[in-house]
């Protein structure tokens, strides 16, 4: 279950630098996250980082791209080998 955020985003750039895993970047109009990066915060931290400072909720649970945790975490561990 990788993270999304809606078109509600007001670009304020606080959710960047709180991931952990480097999955938000500043997309064409708003920011985006990398499903191929995004763990929920999972091996880092008990809640997304990105959900806890978004001050407008604008940050979903992605309906296309669900995981389980065991596969978020798999995804954590493969992310920390390439670090």
């Amino acid at each position: 279950m990788a993270l999304l955020i809606t078109d509600d985003c007001i670009n304020c750039d606080v959710c960047e630098p709180e991931c952990p895993n480097q999955a938000i970047s500043q997309g064409e109009m708003i920011y985006e996250i990398n499903s191929n990066r995004c763990t929920e915060c999972i091996g880092h931290f008990a809640q997304p980082q990105c959900i806890e400072v978004c001050p407008v909720a604008c940050i979903i649970v992605n309906p296309a791209h669900q995981e389980t945790t065991e596969q978020l975490l798999e995804k954590y561990q493969q992310l920390q080998k390439e670090n």
